[in-house]
């Protein structure tokens, strides 16, 4: 049995596994079977994370934050959780091959997941056109005409990114104004390879084997039109990662976890989130950065108010070894 088990590898879990390995709790993190790193490596450069004036790739930055959680002493999963069992003084977390870890703390950082439109044929042509992932898919769309859904930042940040890639880019926006941040729109707007189609929304994808086109549907007239593209990068925002704990942990009305004023405690003892799973607002990496380090110390001081002989009983310097759940 472990003191404390971190279930997620984006900037809120690894900073929280930073802070409770220097406090010697040894922390078991949960990373993910294919995703460890979370959302930012999929991102680009990033240029407003402290500490980097010359700005640091996405994935590069979510290495260095592992490498620096390892040197203390997290241990990393590669797999993915698949079900908790939150309620009273031991906590379960069973991942994907079958392995029951147990602790007496878990940290909750699971982050967001990418939204979708929703249409018959989005999951069909994903990865034969559809993509969520610019960084990911980019290079595949050399000198084509492509489109990207959305008008937040994320949207202007994946546009801008893939005209180092395509001939065009036209954003999709179901209004006549954008909500991302006046620095991003300015790069959008300057950028000669981004068109715009206003007031539309993408009612079908067409294709057999590839992305061919879409269709769009006018938010005001209600008219419809063709557009013909290579590729559809979809990017109308994300979706806290919360169904491992439904029933379990309260939630707030945005569907985020629902913590204890500035604090990172839920509405079970030992239990803590962190990270984009409780923010549906700012959702910035060091914004999750700072909230995972509020998460740990708050873990850190709930295990230092524990019976010393349970705590006791939590051996971190044992080798990751399986439990069988109960029943």
């Amino acid at each position: 049995m472990r003191q404390l088990i971190i279930i997620g590898s984006g900037p809120a879990g690894f900073t929280a596994a930073i802070y409770a390995a220097r406090a010697e709790l040894k922390p078991l993190v949960i990373a993910s079977s294919v995703e460890t790193g979370g959302e930012l490596t999929k991102t680009t450069e990033v240029e407003n994370f402290p500490g980097f004036p010359e700005g640091i790739q996405g994935p590069d930055l979510m290495i260095k934050m592992q490498e620096q959680a390892e040197k203390f002493g997290a241990e990393i999963v590669y797999d993915d959780a698949v079900s908790v069992e939150l309620e009273g003084p031991i906590k379960r977390v069973t991942v994907g091959a079958g392995t029951t870890y147990e602790a007496l703390a878990v940290i909750y950082a699971t982050g967001s997941a990418y939204r979708h439109l929703g249409l018959p044929d989005e999951q069909r042509l994903s990865g034969h056109g559809v993509s969520w992932c610019a960084t990911c898919d980019g290079f595949f769309f050399r000198q084509k005409n492509i489109a990207v859904v959305g008008g937040g930042d994320s949207a202007m940040e994946e546009a801008t990114f893939l005209t180092r890639f395509a001939d065009k880019v036209t954003v999709i926006h179901r209004k006549d104004t954008l909500r991302a941040s006046k620095i991003m729109q300015e790069r959008a707007f300057a950028d000669p390879k981004i068109e715009f189609a206003w007031n539309k929304t993408v009612s079908a994808i067409h294709g057999e084997s590839a992305v061919t086109g879409v269709t769009l549907t006018d938010t005001v007239t209600g008219e419809t039109s063709e557009l013909a593209l290579d590729g559809l990068f979809i990017a109308i925002g994300n979706d806290p990662r919360v169904h491992l704990v439904h029933g379990q942990l309260d939630l707030a009305p945005e569907g985020t976890i629902a913590v204890q004023g500035r604090s990172s405690r839920t509405n079970l003892e030992g239990v803590f989130a962190a990270g984009d799973v409780i923010d549906p607002t700012y959702r910035q990496a060091i914004t999750a950065a700072g909230s995972g380090t509020v998460a740990a110390l708050d873990a850190e001081k709930y295990l230092a108010e524990l019976d010393p002989t349970l705590t006791a009983s939590a051996d971190g310097d044992a080798p990751v070894s399986p439990v069988t759940a109960s029943a």
